[in-house]
């Protein structure tokens, strides 16, 4: 009887596998037609006054504060470079759009610290979950603080974005116009969406970027939960096998679990637990954390090929930025021992805070995620 039950079960499990990846591919496609229609609207909406628009954005450290509010308040880092593609193919500037990244990245450590309460009744698991959820916002802070001077005095990851995407802005073969098999894709659907719209004038232009943004929220959490159904087991697993094996194995398995799960919030988040109960330490865990980084940039890079016309390559250029500044904080931080030890103090150091004091977790997370950047944004406006 169990048997035969088993038996009737496995073919709707395979049915249901095959509908999850084509709902997937469907999500995908409207991730793809989102950023369309954010980068349509805008160019629809302010046409040449964008640099007007963005003025109060200008200044990086502002830039950087939007970023992290913005990522702070949906909870998606993913979300937020996806909508910042969409808004560098509608004209907003590259070297505006960078320090955004920037806090993005800074912003979406924000879930897993959460998850990390979820240990406070336990005074020694919150003190180990506490620590190894905040190691994300150590790091990603430690970066910022070093390449944000270093991009205000020399353009770093702008020249070195720009020298990745040359080859694109040349004539011939490597165009960007070779990309141009999206719109075909694309278009009908941003062309139904855009026609009601026409007799609104330039407010229709704002009301496709508000459908944008809100299907590109919609998209990824959609994709997010259905990668994390079709792959956590084989996510975890990967997990499991990478423990131990060095550092090296750690980042390129963090990077591997993040692309499967199309999240770095919930690769980090799935940790949290396990180094509260004490089966990983937090030493072990960094290594994923920085992989985590990395793997969350697929999803901008995406969104960067739906952009077709005269941004298109801007679009591209700041998806690479993301995955540069990840990948050159990763080298340079985890290479350099001094610098390597510092988010791992600072976790410790906090870790040990908040389990003495609760009001030291609050307070820590209002001073990072609330008060700096609005005391920041209000200066600066």
């Amino acid at each position: 009887m169990t048997t035969q039950a088993t038996t009737a079960e496995q073919p709707l499990s395979s049915s249901m596998r095959w509908v999850r990846w084509a709902n997937l591919v469907f999500m995908l496609y409207l991730l793809l037609v989102a950023v369309s229609l954010v980068s349509g609207g805008f160019k629809w909406s302010v046409g040449e006054q964008a640099k007007t628009l963005f003025e109060f954005a200008s200044h990086p450290v502002a830039g950087l504060m939007i970023g992290l509010v913005a990522t702070s308040l949906i909870q998606s880092s993913s979300t937020v470079t996806s909508i910042i593609v969409g808004l560098v193919a509608g004209g907003l500037p590259v070297e505006t759009a960078i320090p955004m990244v920037m806090g993005a990245n800074i912003g979406t450590t924000l879930t897993n610290t959460l998850v990390s309460l979820g240990h406070a009744r336990c005074k020694e698991e919150f003190r180990r979950a506490f620590a190894s959820a905040t190691i994300h916002d150590f790091f990603n802070l430690l970066a910022v603080i070093i390449f944000l001077p270093i991009e205000m005095m020399f353009g770093l990851l702008d020249k070195i974005s720009t020298w990745l995407v040359s080859p694109m802005m040349s004539a011939g073969d490597m165009s960007m116009d070779g990309l141009n098999f999206m719109k075909v894709l694309t278009q009908p659907a941003v062309s139904a969406i855009k026609g009601p719209l026409a007799s609104f004038g330039q407010t229709g232009g704002l009301i496709m970027i508000a459908i944008g943004i809100a299907i590109i929220f919609m998209a990824i959490t959609v994709m997010g939960k259905l990668m994390r159904s079709l792959m956590v087991g084989r996510a975890r697993d990967i997990l499991k096998s990478a423990i131990g094996r060095g550092p090296l194995h750690g980042i390129a398995s963090g990077t591997v679990v993040t692309i499967l799960v199309q999240s770095s919030s919930t690769t980090t988040s799935l940790m949290v637990p396990l180094v509260g109960t004490g089966v990983l330490k937090v030493r072990d865990v960094y290594p994923f954390t920085l992989g985590a980084n990395i793997g969350t940039c697929i999803t901008a890079l995406l969104a960067a090929t739906a952009v077709t016309g005269e941004y298109a390559v801007f679009a591209l250029q700041i998806a690479l930025v993301h995955l540069v500044f990840n990948v050159l904080a990763t080298l340079l931080i985890f290479g350099i021992p001094f610098l390597r030890e510092l988010p791992l103090k600072g976790a410790f150091f906090i870790g040990e805070l908040g389990t003495k004091n609760k009001a030291a977790v609050a307070g820590y997370l209002g001073l990072v995620f609330v008060a700096i950047p609005s005391a920041i944004l209000a200066l600066t406006a």
